[in-house]
Formats: structure tokens, C-alpha cells, sequence
């Protein structure tokens, strides 16, 4: 009878690996198929868990980071993350505390704010952009470098 459930949750985790694709419940199905083997070769249910959690938590820990650099090694990075790092001209003035600031960027226009709640970027400026949060994009002022 134990075979049979672990069956059923090897296959349950499998098709959740298949929605998700993400590698979140394959390391949990390699395990249940253990405990299918160790089921099979007369184990109790103590031995069939222990089994179950020892091979499962080894593989997610042992594993995933080898197979997760691997498998998502040339991931294209989306629109937003793009934007992180790059330099754009301050539309409209930043100020945190008036909600203000606007620039354009890729020809859309984002509302901007200051990674520092007290600073102001002046329309015009330069800012850098370092994160985003939502639709908005937080920014430090960029000062050019001097070329000689």
C-alpha cells in the first residue's frame, strides 16, 4: 500500500514541477522515488520517510544551485531589469517629499525617485538608475566624469 502512495505523490510532485518549471518539487519526487524503492524491499514507513527526507533535502541542498546556474544560464534579462545601471535625464524635478519626478526612458515615460528621501535631482540632471520598486524608478544623482 505504501508503494501506491508514493507513487501518487512522486506523480503529483512531477506534474507540479511541469506547471511550475522552476525547479521547486523535482529534488521532493526523486526522493519519493526512493521511498518507492526502499517500500518495494520491505521497508517500514519510519525507513520509507527517513529515506524520503534525507535524499530529498540532499538534493535540493547538493544539487539546485549546480542545476539552477546551469539550466538558467542564458536567461534574457526583461525590460526593467535592463534599466538598472543605466543613466537617464531627469524629466521633471525629483523631490521625495512633493512626489514629483518623472524621466524618460526607452521612450516611456517612469515616475522617478530618490534612493535618498531628503535629496532633489533637478530637471535636466543626470541620474543613475539603481533599483525599482513597482512602477517607479529609484535613482541617485550621476555626476559625469571629467575626460581629459
Amino acid at each position: 500500500m505504501n508503494t501506491m502512495v508514493w507513487l501518487a505523490v512522486m506523480i503529483i510532485l512531477i506534474i507540479i514541477e511541469i506547471v511550475t518549471v522552476g525547479l521547486t518539487t523535482i529534488w521532493f519526487a526523486i526522493g519519493a522515488l526512493v521511498a518507492i524503492i526502499v517500500s518495494m524491499l520491505g521497508g517500514e514507513l519510519i525507513p520509507q520517510l527517513t529515506a524520503f527526507l534525507f535524499v530529498s533535502l540532499g538534493m535540493l541542498v547538493f544539487t539546485r544551485p549546480f542545476a539552477v546556474r546551469y539550466i538558467n544560464s542564458n536567461r534574457t534579462r526583461t525590460n526593467y531589469e535592463g534599466i538598472i545601471g543605466k543613466v537617464v535625464r531627469i524629466t521633471q524635478d525629483v523631490d521625495n517629499m512633493a512626489g514629483t519626478g518623472c524621466a524618460i526612458v526607452n521612450g516611456q515615460e517612469w515616475t522617478v525617485r530618490t534612493s535618498d528621501e531628503g535629496s532633489r535631482i533637478p530637471a535636466g540632471n543626470l541620474a543613475k538608475v539603481i533599483d525599482i520598486k513597482g512602477v517607479k524608478l529609484i535613482v541617485e544623482k550621476y555626476e559625469e566624469e571629467a575626460t581629459i
